[in-house]
């Protein structure tokens, strides 16, 4: 049996899962990373994978034809000219020569991708964007990450940094938006800094709400709180602003939704309803779509680094 091992590198969790030769997860675990130690996550890293040979019957470690392939998702990426890991905003992580660091440690060649890539990647190959030729995956959570797919294949960019949306300014500004909150990367009004799950809570709580995580907020607001339904209506007004300026310019058939608030389902019918305003077209074709493949997809996109095994394999490796 040929397996392959994918990896998603998140900043409070690391999961691992093992697809088969169908492409399905028979394995699948969940760890606590290790909060700020870069060391320690590459030892976390490297024991998940040997137990999980271990969970699959096989020698851990083994050399030879049928070990298994192992891609893994992380935040950032890794830059073309120096090698190390940048832009992840699980900061310990920057800097630090990453994939060499961990094929040393596991003794195997690794491939490595975005997370937010990796996303995309699973959804545009059999999950809500299958049959569409260009998907534009969007992670809302921790934070906010993007990743386009277009024939199979993730779109890197001459920097590697191809689609990195939530570093981008928040597009069509208001004034009392500006000169916005400070993001990790050192300036104001990223998109993330409005869309991602604790920026969410944030502004709920700078408008008058009271401090509370977002699902509760959206909670509140499905039950008629109207400070929490204010908060949905700034989110759903930003969000689309932020994917109007995507479809200008990448104009993707399938805009598919990840991360804890892409749970929220009234985004599927107000964001489209609002984004045409901002969008240069006389109609907007493009479908917003919830994820079918929920926290799985990044394991599965990472593990189909290597390609995809079953019977539409035609994935392009990145």
């Amino acid at each position: 049996m040929t397996y392959r091992i994918g990896i998603d590198l998140g900043g409070t969790k690391i999961e691992i899962a093992a697809l088969d030769g169908q492409d399905r997860i028979v394995e699948r675990k969940r760890v606590p990373t290790p909060a700020g130690d870069y060391a320690a996550t590459i030892r976390v890293l490297v024991d998940l994978v040997r137990s999980t040979e271990r969970t699959l019957g096989l020698n851990a470690g083994f050399a030879g034809k049928g070990r298994p392939t192992i891609g893994i998702g992380t935040p950032g990426t890794i830059s073309p000219t120096t090698g190390l890991l940048r832009n992840a905003n699980s900061v310990c992580l920057n800097g630090h020569p990453f994939k060499q660091d961990f094929e040393k440690a596991l003794g195997q060649e690794i491939r490595i991708e975005n997370d937010a890539n990796c996303f995309a990647l699973s959804e545009a190959v059999d999950g809500a964007g299958r049959g569409a030729r260009v998907v534009f995956g969007v992670i809302l959570g921790t934070g906010v990450g993007g990743g386009i797919v277009i024939d199979g294949a993730v779109l890197n960019g001459a920097n590697a940094i191809g689609c990195e949306w939530g570093h981008n300014s928040l597009p069509w500004p208001r004034p009392e938006e500006m000169p916005g909150p400070l993001c990790f990367c050192g300036r104001h009004a990223c998109i993330e800094t409005f869309l991602s799950g604790p920026s969410f809570a944030a502004d709920h709580e700078r408008n008058g709400g009271q401090e509370m995580r977002a699902e509760q907020i959206v909670t509140n607001a499905t039950g008629g709180d109207s400070a929490s339904i204010a908060t949905l209506e700034r989110y759903e007004e930003r969000l689309a602003r932020a994917l109007a300026s995507i479809i200008n310019v990448v104009d993707p058939d399938v805009i598919v939704l990840g991360g804890g608030l892409s749970n929220v389902k009234r985004w599927y019918r107000t964001v489209p309803s609002i984004w045409g305003r901002f969008v240069f077209a006389d109609a907007v074709d493009t479908r917003l779509v919830q994820n079918m493949h929920g926290d799985s997809s990044g394991v599965r996109g990472a593990a189909w680094l290597w390609g995809k095994a079953g019977p539409d394999a035609h994935v392009a490796s990145t």
